[in-house]
């Protein structure tokens, strides 16, 4: 974290988010604020809460991306969460207090995601092992048992082999042991990936079970296996897969076997405390516009229910209780009806910055067409070139493609970069269609080539009316 000053963070934000210079130096900023904050003296440390930001602007500008790609970098633990979708208690909707819950969840996750890799190079050992013994199954003494209550009681020892019966196990486990290392190395070699085998996976099927109709199942239900799992053994079910597949599913659950999920547990609770970002969208719909009654008095009842997470509070969860005073909330909205000094006033303080987001201009949709990380051009010519097409764009073309969704926009909603998506469907769709029966490897797509696809010449004809 030393190493990622807020300059640097605005450096690899620009790889997939184009502009947004102010927003991105804001967020950078509380992140690196963190950091500095655990250097803190310890007396400290608890003084020193993060600053909330509201991000103002339309949809598809990047406010969403920029927090999330902002927290994937300093791998913290991240949600995002609809801000109608919460109400006032009492109504239809969901607990505020869920949010938190969710947060420690994907925190929690997080970490054992960390934990099973480090732990990965043992557990691919193990399951090569269970598969080897399901393809060459290893020899089960036999017991008898001579009466029913055998069950409950130490059994009797098995009975004493012949001289015969001797040799004969001898070289049945030579000819099994000689196998079993032929199969070893052709399970190394990954000769026998397309095999199938049956192996015994954990049955997740346990049902949850309310304590009463209609209370929320985030704080009133429980699972019967939280209860009773130190009493009752882990359900087991069969399934046929080929070893490729299963070697992935046993290293899973033999990972999860040798991380301690206590640890676990209490690192993710830890995390979601100290480093956990919450980013809460369409803020504005919670917020009236001056009027003290209709649907704003509900709105604002949303607002003082969020106002105690985003003021600081303890959350009960299942992990134990967690302290929200030390997580980043950032709210976005487009507030093309209300304003932020529409919200309430203590909700209003709990996040001190504010920053406007720019509409995209055509010159921005080019650099999203071509530039970024992973750009839509590069995806679209990744998805045809599974049908053995190339797409070839030559620069006017992306210029226009860029001009046309710049226009839609100003004509229509403004949906930001998502615009992008709608004209290259539209473009791309009879090559979608045909990419398949198409003989030739390279398809250039020049300007002729969209003007036909959008019908430009038809609407300039139509356009010459309106023209003095």
């Amino acid at each position: 974290m030393k190493e990622l000053t807020p300059k640097k963070i605005v450096t690899e934000l620009n790889r997939y988010i184009i502009g947004q210079e102010a927003a991105k130096k804001a967020v950078a900023v509380a992140i690196r604020n963190r950091y500095r904050r655990s250097l803190l003296p310890a007396d400290l440390i608890d003084e020193f809460t993060p600053k909330n930001i509201i991000l103002i602007g339309p949809t598809g500008v990047g406010k969403t991306e920029i927090a999330r790609r902002m927290a994937k970098l300093v791998k913290a633990p991240f949600i995002k969460v609809e801000a109608t979708k919460f109400t006032e208690v009492g109504y239809v909707g969901r607990d505020v207090e869920s949010m938190v819950r969710d947060l420690v969840n994907t925190a929690i996750r997080n970490v054992q995601q960390e934990k099973m890799k480090e732990v990965y190079a043992e557990a691919e050992i193990n399951a090569n092992k269970i598969i080897l013994d399901i393809l060459v199954p290893s020899k089960k003494v036999k017991e008898t048992l001579k009466t029913p209550f055998d069950i409950f009681i130490k059994p009797s020892p098995p009975t004493t082999p012949t001289l015969s019966e001797l040799e004969g196990d001898a070289e049945k486990e030579q000819t099994k042991k000689e196998k079993r290392e032929a199969l070893s190395k052709d399970l190394a070699a990954g000769r026998l990936e397309d095999q199938m085998i049956e192996i015994e996976v954990d049955d997740d099927g346990s049902k949850t079970i309310g304590i009463m109709q209609g209370m929320n199942s985030d704080s009133m239900s429980f699972n019967m296996n939280d209860i009773l799992g130190d009493f009752l053994p882990q359900k087991k079910k069969k399934k046929n897969v080929k070893i490729s597949e299963a070697r992935k599913i046993l290293i899973n659950q033999e990972a999860q076997k040798l991380i301690d999920m206590d640890q676990v547990n209490e690192q993710g609770v830890k995390d979601a405390e100290q480093n956990g970002i919450i980013f809460i969208d369409e803020i504005d719909k919670i917020i009236g516009n001056g009027n003290n009654h209709g649907p704003d008095v509900s709105r604002e009842g949303v607002q003082r229910d969020i106002l105690p997470i985003v003021e600081g509070s303890t959350v009960n969860t299942k992990y134990g209780p967690i302290k929200t005073d030390f997580i980043l909330f950032i709210g976005a909205g487009a507030f093309h009806v209300s304003k932020i000094s529409d919200m309430i006033p203590e909700l209003q303080g709990r996040f001190p910055i504010s920053v406007q987001l720019d509409s995209l201009t055509e010159e921005d949709f080019i650099q999203i067409l071509t530039h970024t990380e992973n750009s839509v051009i590069k995806q679209y010519q990744q998805l045809i070139r599974t049908e053995d097409v190339n797409l070839i764009f030559e620069d006017e073309a992306v210029r226009y493609l860029a001009k046309i969704a710049y226009l839609q926009n100003e004509e229509d909603e403004n949906i930001g970069a998502r615009r992008l998506h709608t004209v290259m469907e539209k473009l791309l769709e009879e090559i979608s269609f045909y990419a398949s029966d198409y003989e030739q490897d390279d398809f250039v797509i020049d300007m002729n080539y969209v003007e036909r696809v959008f019908n430009i010449s038809e609407k300039r004809d139509n356009y010459q009316k309106y023209l003095l």
